[in-house]
């Protein structure tokens, strides 16, 4: 630093001065190591210190880079310019110039000096600094007094000191840890905090390096990227390092930050290390992370778990959530009573009933679940040992810990009761395996929360299931037994329950045989679902048949089912019910019941059918050779609204036609609207009765070789579709056979008493040309019994009608509209026996009115050897 400068046009090494007094220590090296082509950086890298000579005559006559950087004006300007005239302020020149005179005269002089950067430098208006100069005397060549200049910017150097000071007191007090890494990855300086992690003192750290302090894989990792720092200059931000603090096995978690340092003059020196203890913040985002998986494990059951009513789709829907997402392997089983399906589950007190494995799920094998006990295989029926865990989990319906076997594949085992309403209704397993993070307490809680609501799920499916077991048993029981038979009619029927995601509805048909061989076909539908419908179906059911015994016309049956309707939801029956259908619409809490029906009377031996519909789909007519047609019948209001009549239709059906009822789960769904469904069914119809070209029944009558009635019910279900399970079907076919005119008597007989003798007459001869002899003498009996009733409390012509079918029928008709009245007669009393009579000898008696008076009739079986006629003497003495 004291050597006088190099001449000013000549190239100046900042720190040559440096390297010249570094070369005569004898702690630093020589050679090549310090005479290096690239500067080592040093203070005056970051310091203004300029340096320049003035000569004899006071002027400059050296000016170094330096000065031309600090003072910014050129060599050539400065060189010869008077230093006092050009930096120093007008007032405070005359001291200067003693100065200078002193100086010249061969003394040293260092004071601090305020100058100004004179104007006309590029730089605009004269600037204002502080200098601390040192003069040094010196001689020339020639011997003549001359002086060498120091000048220090003070700004510059306090400016230096306050970062100085700010950067230590940021690096001794920062409550990060603080590394200063080199160029070759070596700590030059740590801070306190790093080394009260990593023990010893901040100067115990230097020299040492990355792979002192983290493992060697995530020191490489570390390692590499500070390369690439130092390399690039692109900072690291929050990159996460594990490793291991001397005298602690925890493995702790840091977040670094690196960026590239420089020097004063922009040259990288190394990288700083800025790095924060982010274990807690780990252990605290995980907990986050976990109670976030929770959450949505818990979100996507409450999604998944109980769409199905079905016991096992259920179970099989728990494990679809819980593996992989939270465990590797699942098993749920299930009550074999609950799946029998007992009222309650035999949930024994030892947890030793049996069960049947009904899912299983696994993420990484396909085998059997063997995380306790010997493996199970999927659909056994199994139990569990007393003393085993999973006995005891389900006795005290609280989960328990397995721990996996040695060698095995399962690190540990979660067995979880799955209890609901207090029940435990099955088991559920969930497994881990080894490498898996193994189960802590919130896992388990979150266990017993799954397999709580898988169970409440498939408790409601078990109360679901029982519930429509009930009401199809009672809707099945509510419907005709086997095929029906009816007289003049051949008929075939199909009923198809919703599937079990459904609840049963209220869809039913009836075949009810009527007197005189006629047949009241019945197909309803009660709104709703499930057993409310089917009890209410069961009553309507009920209330028809009552009414056709009754041998009331088809309207006003409907009439009577609308009164009937209508009183079901309200807690007074029929009449409340009309009494508040009179009053104005207040809130009635009562329930509303709904129901649509067609009732249909068939007459075998006129072959005429009257038809009355409320709100139900139209009859579908099917003439032989013919398409099929939706019949025109008034449809009316459904039953229970009230307030409307209901029409009647009467319809003569050609022999061999097909007659069709049927609700609207055949012909309706959410993929094919009612229109198109009519539309099908109408076409399905028609096919089986369109004979192919060539059949002989293309060119001729309609022939035996026809699908018969059950094949045409199973064209029309499998043609349209009823696999939707959306609702109950209900499908009535008839086939129309009437009766032949062979198998008819009949006869109109005078009012008078001759006609009682003649009516046994025209019996007697019929029967014996239909082979009937055994009937003869009863038939006889009876029909002089009626015949005499209608002369004496009838009026009118009197009409016999003799009927045969499977039974023999006998009719007797007037004009009167008194309907007998069956009595018992007193011991004393003459008369009155007759209709005694005809109960004791007949199968069934009764009377119908008819438009023009009354029917009074009587049916025999016929002599098929099973069925006993009753003596006609020993009747008349069991009177008496």
């Amino acid at each position: 630093m004291s050597e006088i400068p190099a001449k000013a046009t000549e190239s100046e090494d900042p720190s040559g001065g440096a390297r010249a007094e570094a070369a005569g220590r004898p702690d630093v090296p020589s050679g090549d190591g310090i005479w290096q082509s690239s500067p080592p950086g040093s203070i005056y890298d970051y310091i203004k210190v300029a340096s320049f000579s003035i000569g004899p005559d006071g002027l400059v006559d050296q000016w170094s880079l330096r000065a031309e950087q600090l003072f910014g004006i050129s060599a050539d300007r400065a060189v010869g310019m008077d230093p006092i005239e050009a930096f120093i302020d007008s007032d405070q020149r005359e001291q200067g110039q003693r100065k200078m005179a002193e100086i010249l005269d061969g003394r040293e002089w260092t004071g601090v000096v305020p100058f100004r950067m004179p104007g006309g430098s590029g730089r605009g208006q004269a600037e204002e600094g502080l200098a601390e100069v040192y003069v040094m005397p010196t001689r020339t060549e020639e011997g003549e007094s001359a002086a060498v200049c120091i000048v220090v910017d003070v700004r510059t150097l306090r400016s230096i000191e306050t970062d100085l000071a700010a950067s230590q007191s940021i690096f001794g007090q920062s409550p990060f840890g603080f590394l200063l890494i080199d160029m070759d990855l070596r700590v030059r300086r740590a801070n306190q905090r790093f080394a009260s992690v990593f023990g010893g003192t901040p100067d115990d750290h230097r020299g040492k390096g990355v792979h002192d302090y983290l493992p060697r894989s995530e020191a490489d990792r570390v390692c590499a990227t500070l390369r690439r720092v130092l390399e690039t200059g692109d900072s690291i931000t929050d990159m996460h390092v594990t490793g291991f603090v001397p005298g602690a096995k925890e493995r702790r978690h840091w977040s670094i930050n690196l960026y590239r340092v420089h020097s004063g003059t922009g040259r990288p020196i190394g990288v700083a290390w800025l790095g924060t203890d982010i274990t807690s913040r780990r252990a605290a985002a995980r907990e986050a992370a976990a109670a976030r998986r929770n959450l949505a494990l818990l979100n996507e059951a409450g999604a998944r778990i109980g769409n199905s009513l079905d016991l096992e789709t259920t179970a099989r829907e728990l494990l679809d959530v819980v593996v992989p997402g939270f465990c590797d392997l699942a098993t749920v089983d299930l009550y074999q009573g609950l799946l029998a399906g007992d009222e309650r589950p035999p949930g024994l007190a030892d947890g030793s009933a049996q069960l049947r494995r009904v899912a299983f799920a696994s993420a990484v094998s396909d085998g059997p679940f063997s995380g306790s006990g010997d493996p199970v295989e999927l659909g056994a029926v199994h139990h569990y040992p007393f003393n085993s865990p999973c006995a005891d989990a389900l006795r005290t319906a609280r989960p328990q810990h397995i721990p996996g076997e040695e060698g095995g594949l399962v690190q540990s085992t979660l067995a979880v009761p799955m209890v609901a309403h207090d029940t435990v209704v099955g088991l559920a397993q969930f497994a881990r395996t080894k490498g898996s993070e193994p189960f802590e307490d919130r896992d388990r809680s979150l266990a017993v929360e799954l397999a709580a609501r898988a169970a409440v799920c498939i408790d409601n499916a078990r109360l679901y299931r029982r519930e429509h077991e009930r009401a199809l048993i009672l809707q099945r029981s509510l419907l005709p037994p086997g095929d029906p038979e009816a007289s003049g009619l051949d008929i075939a029927c199909r009923y198809l329950p919703g599937n079990a995601a459904t609840e049963v509805g209220g869809d039913w048909f009836d075949v009810i045989e009527l007197p005189g061989h006629r047949t009241a076909l019945v197909v309803g539908d009660v709104m709703g679902r499930g057993l409310r419908a089917a009890v209410a179906m069961g009553e309507l059911r009920t209330a028809v048949r009552t009414l056709a015994l009754l041998d009331v016309e088809p309207a006003e049956v409907l009439s009577a089912l609308d009164e009937i309707a209508r009183g079901l939801g309200t807690p007074g029956g029929v009449q409340q019910a009309t009494r508040a259908a009179r009053r104005p619409r207040e809130a009635d809490l009562s329930e509303v019941y709904l129901a649509t029906c067609v009732y249909a009377v068939y007459d075998s031996v006129t072959r005429r059918c009257t038809f009355a519909n409320a709100g139900h789909l139209p009859p579908v007519l099917v003439e032989p050779g013919e398409p099929a047609l939706m019949l025109d019948v008034p449809p009316g209001m459904p039953l229970g609204v009230g307030g409307e009549p209901f029409e009647e239709v009467e319809v003569e059906l050609p022999e061999g036609a097909l007659l069709a009822l049927y609700t609207d789960g055949l012909v309706e769904s959410r993929d094919h609207p009612l229109d198109e469904g009519l539309q099908a069914l109408v076409g399905a119809l028609t096919d089986p009765f369109r004979p192919s070209p060539g059949h002989p029944a293309a060119s001729g009558p309609r022939t035996d070789s026809h699908r018969d009635l059950e094949d045409v019910c199973d064209h029309v279900l499998s043609t349209l579709d009823t696999h939707h399970g959306e609702d109950d079907i209900a499908l009535l076919m008839a086939r129309v056979q009437g009766l032949p005119a062979d198998s008819v008597g009949d006869w109109t007989l005078p009012r008078e008493p001759r006609s009682v003798g003649r009516a046994r007459e025209h019996a007697r001869g019929q029967l014996l040309t239909w082979d009937l002899e055994p009937l003869v003498d009863t038939a006889e009996l009876l029909v002089s019994e009626l015949v005499t009733n209608a002369l004496r409390y009838g009026e009118g012509d009197i009409r016999l009608r003799l009927l045969l079918d499977r039974t023999l029928v006998c009719e007797v008709w007037d004009a009167g509209l008194v309907q007998p009245r069956r009595r018992r007669a007193r011991d004393t009393d003459e008369g009155g026996r007759g209709l005694q009579l005809v109960g004791l000898l007949s199968a069934a008696w009764g009377s119908r009115r008819t438009p023009r008076g009354k029917t009074v009739w009587f049916e025999l079986p016929l002599p098929d050897g099973e069925n006993t006629l009753a003596d006609p003497a020993e009747a008349l003495l069991s009177l008496f």
